[in-house]
């Protein structure tokens, strides 16, 4: 598996980069903007998503540090349980998934992946993280009696490590929109943990262009907390960035609830694949794509602009969800 060295830090490539950036025509005539995708669904990992970009600096972390088993939580359906899991086989890991018991627990969608992988799953009855992460303490302790050395990465790999991969992929960004000789005025993505769009935030800076992020789940501080994490990843890539708070656009299409479909998602998520052929999921990007298509509504977008919505992954929710 080859390794780099980005910014002084050690990664491992695990995905096919760059992903494609496309123009997608009918929705650009539908919207009245140039839109783009930028289709991180389409890294080569699994079903793809936005978490490789974050395990290629945390796995690579782990394996420099002499780790052999990593944890990691998530919802019952988690992208990002079932990615980590993924790449750890790559990388002769043994992986185990910690999951709250909540939303499709049967063996679909991601869960049916994890079982093709032989990777064990543990349920945790509880809506908290403070409980699951209490849980996975118990459970490293008893592994390093056991003589391993297990690690554990937190919900979404939201950390600064983390975070460096979509400042990575804000580059990427930058770079593959010059080719196609446009500037960027808008990028659209998923706030779930915030790693994503913390990264997106330092990167667009340097692009001059602004982010929105539309929140999926209920968190306190959630701006802040995503500001804090932007500025604790630039201070690990070395960079030095003029970040405000105000530059950190939260706005929430929560539905019912996490990882419970919308009216609204489930209408996006059609009108997307109706007019694209281009397949979003319920739980993140479907919700994403619907808080834009109101957004515009509202004249949160100028016409003309050059918006790139960033397509994360998630495709076995559908799997999951929907029967």
């Amino acid at each position: 598996m080859q390794k780099t060295i980005r910014r002084g830090i050690e990664k491992i490539h695990l995905g096919h980069y760059p992903t494609p950036l496309e123009r997608l025509e009918n929705i650009s005539r539908e919207t009245s903007l140039n839109f783009y995708i930028k289709r991180d669904d389409l890294c080569g990992v699994v079903f793809g998503g936005n978490k490789v970009r974050k395990l290629e600096y945390l796995l690579a972390h782990a394996k420099a540090r002499g780790f052999d088993t990593i944890l990691t939580a998530g919802g019952a359906q988690s992208n990002h349980a079932v990615l980590t899991a993924a790449c750890c086989k790559k990388l002769g890991l043994d992986a185990l998934l910690l999951l709250k018991k909540r939303g499709v627990t049967e063996t679909r969608g991601n869960l049916l992946l994890a079982g093709l992988m032989h990777i064990p799953v543990r349920f945790i009855d509880t809506d908290s993280y403070a409980d699951v992460y209490a849980e996975a303490e118990t459970i490293m302790e008893a592994m390093r009696g056991e003589g391993k050395n297990p690690w554990l990465i937190p919900v979404g790999g939201s950390v600064p490590l983390g975070a460096l991969g979509y400042l990575d992929a804000a580059e990427e960004i930058a770079s593959q929109a010059g080719e196609l000789g446009f500037p960027v005025d808008h990028i659209v993505c998923c706030s779930g943990s915030g790693g994503t769009h913390a990264g997106l935030i330092l990167g667009a800076k340097k692009m001059d262009a602004r982010v929105t992020g539309i929140a999926v789940s209920v968190e306190e501080d959630f701006q802040a907390e995503i500001y804090k994490l932007a500025l604790e990843t630039a201070k690990l890539a070395g960079i030095e960035t003029d970040i405000v708070l105000d530059d950190v656009v939260l706005k929430e299409y929560i539905g019912p609830g996490y990882a419970r479909p919308s009216e609204e998602g489930e209408a996006a998520i059609r009108f997307m694949a109706e007019k694209e052929g281009i397949f979003l999921d319920p739980v993140y990007t479907g919700k994403t794509f619907a808080g834009f298509l109101d957004l515009l509504s509202k004249g949160f977008f100028a016409p003309g602009e050059n918006v790139v919505f960033v397509h994360t992954g998630g495709g076995p929710a559908l799997f999951a969800m929907y029967q």
